[in-house]
Parts: C-alpha cells; structure tokens; sequence
C-alpha cells in the first residue's frame, strides 16, 4: 500500500513538473506554471521529510518540466540532453530536501528551488537559462517585476505564489484568498509602476534582414555561400534610402577574412546604395581548432567600424567541453570539429552615431549580457541569431520570450533578427511586433524611440537578490536545527 502511494505520488510529480513545462512557449499556458507548482507544494507538504524522498520527489518533478522543455538540446547533442535534464533536475531534487528541513517550508522551499535555478543558470559550462519560469511568464500580468528584479525575482514569485495556491487548497478561508489576491495584486502593481526609463525624443528606422531557408542544418551540411546570397537577395528587395542601420543575423557570413573577402565587397554595395550602415553576423576561420563570432559594423563607405565577438557560447554548439575526454571515450564531437573563441568586448557598438547594446544569439538567455550593453549607453538592444540547426519552434519560441524579458528589464526596444527565424521587433513594454514566419524570407521595417534611463534591475543587477534569498534560507535552515538540537 505505501509503495503504491508513493508510486502515485511519483507520478503526480511528473505530472506536475509537465504543467510547467506547457507554461513555456512554444505552448505558452503560462497559468500552469502556478497550478503545476501548487500540485508539488501540496505533494511535497503531504511527503515524510526523508532527505531520500524529498530528493526523488524534486527531481521527478523537474524532470517532468525540463525533458519537454529543454528537448531542444537533442539537436545538438542526445546524450548532453539526457545528462542536463538529470543533472538540472538534481538540483531541484537537491531544493526540495533543503526547503523541506527548514523553518517555514512555504518561503524555505520556493527560495530553495529558485537559487536551483540560479546555479543552472550558470553550471556548469557556462549555464543553460531556458525552459526557465521566467520564460513561461513572459506574457503574462507578472512580468513587470523583471523591472525591479529580473528573471530571479519573477522566478522566485512564480514559486512562492504557487505554494500559497497550495494552502488554500488545505485551508480554503476567506482571509487566505484575501492575502493571496493581496499578494499577486500588489506583484503586478509593483511591477507595472517601477521605473522603466525614458524616450529621448529620437528614433531610428532599422531594417531587420531574414534571408530564409530550412531549418535543421547544421553548417557542416551547408554552403555558407547559399546563406550568403539568400540574405543579399532580400536586402535588395529593400528601396528605402532613409534607413539608419541594416541588421544581418548571427553569422551569416562564414569567410577566412571578412575585410578582403567578396562578401564585404557586397555588402558595402548594398550600404552605399542605401545610404545605411550594416550590422553583419560574421564567422572567420582562425585556424584548426578555433573560429570567432561577431558582429561587425560596416559603414556606408565600406570600411569596417566597430565589431562585437561572442562572450557566451553555446555548449556543444558552439564549443565541447572536456572535447579531449570526450574524443577519448568515443564520443561523437565531429558535429563541432572547431570551437568558437569566446570574446571579451563590453556588449554593445557604436552605428554611426548611435550606440546599441548587443547580444548574439545564446546571449540574450542571459540577462546580465543586455544589462552590460544599456549600462555601456545603449539606446536600443539588438539580438542578432541563428536558430537553423534546430527543428522545430521550441528554442526559437523561447528566445522570443527571452527578447521580451531582456526589454522589459532595461526600458528598451530590441530587434531580433534570425536568418530562418524568428524575427521580430519587441517594445519596452514587451509587446512583439512584425514576427516573421519560420524559413520565410522578410525584411522587417520599423521606426523605433531612442530610450535612456535605467531601470531598478538594470542598476541593481542579480548579485543583491541572490545574496538576500542565500542569506533568508540559510537563517532559515539554521533556526530548524537549532530548535532541533533544543527539542
């Protein structure tokens, strides 16, 4: 009988971590995050305090939430999918055994699984920030409190407003609904009146290219000349000369030498033509084992300007980690047979005499990367990307949500702009206008505001929000054993 209740309950916990999962786009029901997360608060509450059964518990339930989420991944590697989803479920299950043995489960456990997600966000190899809660509220009433927080503040709030939804399913009272109407009233009044900077009363018209073509490629499969001249095809379609910057994606561009290849030749044609100058996505060959990402400014005149490389790479997509361990033990990393050299400029470039914040691709999943380049005086945020290797609209879905959070976080507009999409324009206010259709060739034109001013989050960054929920958790696991060891 007790094994067959734990069984039930096992499974309950999958299905509640699969709630969660289809809060996240592509599917998008973002009010299944909180009922997901009240069914494992109420699992949890109603389970022994066994460190062995709590840890199974949260790992169920995460796993049941990241193995759709994260099935992305499967494109780039199967076997680091499967190790993720178990390594990143772990931590919750980790989570769930902390919160549980702490003073005041309803605040120990959601600050537990939120710093989980805190240490995913950046372990190992860098991190992997998607299929995250923050995401899956990407359109709904609470994204405001990224303004004051970010992802971490909104992460944690999702958590806590889901174990609250679980006590009044035990105590349904009055004053209970009361306080927890009160407590997400206030959330999303918060959030909506925080600071969300200004217009500086400027605009630019910005052309956002997308060149088109299949999805599921990878560039070891590809003639990057084809890639080429799909982006040069619909750049000429574009007959407006009052432009104030061209956007190319992540690299679209795959040359040994970018400043003497043909391609630049090209492309100062279609900048002088327009009297406008180019952000291009370029990848340069360096030698066997390495190649660079950036982004790269040509001016009207055909001379380079200034050029971003890539800070955050994407593992086993951009870079293997452990390649010599993993070539040792037969592992198949001919997929990626050189890594990308990772960058160490501040995100952001000068375009003409504008200054934007810049983020390739994988880097808009971090919030501090678009922070660093509004710090640095950008006035718009661009993501320039590549979502081709990947089938489907899971990651590329996802990334929209990200774009959206990134702009509502530092009151700035932001073009995303991808080869087989998506892209799109995104307001301050995260609204998204323009998305392209997956594989569709589309120039996008838009007059966007120059915006300055920084919000609460931008000034404040993650640090003071982690640094507050270690120090609130850590007080509260002390104070159990203490009243432990007295009782």
């Amino acid at each position: 009988m007790i094994q067959r209740t734990n069984r039930a309950r096992f499974a309950s916990a999958l299905g509640a971590g699969a709630l969660v999962a289809f809060s996240l786009p592509p599917w998008g029901w973002w009010p299944l995050a909180f009922l997901g997360i009240a069914i494992f608060a109420r699992l949890t509450a109603l389970t022994d305090h066994s460190r062995r059964t709590q840890f199974l518990l949260g790992t169920t339930f995460a796993f049941g939430w990241f193995a759709p989420g994260m099935c992305w991944m499967w494109f780039l590697t199967p076997p680091g999918y499967v190790i993720a989803v178990l390594l990143f479920a772990a931590f919750h299950g980790l989570a769930s055994v902390i919160g549980s043995r702490s003073m005041y489960p309803l605040v120990a456990l959601p600050l537990a699984h939120t710093l989980a997600e805190t240490f995913r966000f950046s372990f190992p190899f860098g991190g992997v920030p998607l299929a995250s809660l923050a995401i899956s509220q990407s359109a709904s009433p609470l994204v405001g409190i990224v303004r004051i927080g970010g992802p971490l503040l909104l992460t944690f709030c999702v958590m806590q407003i889901g174990f609250a939804l679980s006590q009044l399913v035990v105590a349904p009272k009055r004053r209970h609904l009361a306080s927890f109407v009160v407590l997400v009233a206030l959330l999303i009044g918060i959030g909506s009146f925080a600071p969300r900077g200004t217009d500086t009363g400027e605009t630019r018209v910005i052309a956002a290219v997308q060149g088109g073509g299949p999805q599921g490629t990878l560039a070891i499969n590809t003639n990057p000349r084809d890639v080429v001249e799909r982006h040069l095809a619909a750049t000429r379609t574009i007959s407006n000369t009052n432009l104030d910057m061209v956007i190319w994606p992540e690299n679209v561009i795959d040359v040994d030498d970018f400043y003497d290849s043909t391609e630049r030749v090209e492309v100062a044609e279609q900048a002088a033509r327009l009297n406008a100058p180019f952000v291009v996505g370029i990848t340069e060959d360096m030698n066997a084992q390495y190649f660079t990402n950036a982004q790269v400014v040509v001016n009207v005149d055909g001379t380079l300007g200034d050029r971003y490389d890539k800070v955050r790479r994407v593992p086993f997509g951009e870079f293997v980690p452990l390649r010599g361990l993993l070539e040792t033990l037969g592992a198949p990393v001919d997929r990626i047979p050189r890594d990308a050299l990772a960058g160490s400029d501040i995100a952001q470039l000068r375009v003409a005499d504008t200054t934007v914040g810049v983020v390739i691709s994988w880097e808009v999943f971090f919030s501090g990367r678009a922070n660093e380049g509004v710090e640095a005086g950008g006035s718009v945020l661009v993501n320039p990307t590549n979502g081709s290797s990947y089938t489907g609209t899971i990651l590329q879905t996802q990334q929209i949500a990200s774009s959206r959070l990134r702009a509502i976080e530092n009151g700035r507009w932001l073009v995303q702009v991808s080869p087989t999409g998506f892209s799109a324009f995104i307001s301050p206010t995260g609204h998204v206008y323009d998305r392209t259709g997956v594989s569709e060739q589309k120039v996008l034109q838009r007059e966007i505001p120059l915006r300055s001013g920084r919000t609460l989050y931008s000034n404040l960054g993650d640090l003071p929000f982690i640094v507050a929920m270690v120090a609130t958790l850590g007080s509260l696991v002390f104070i159990a054993r203490k009243r432990q060891r007295f009782n």
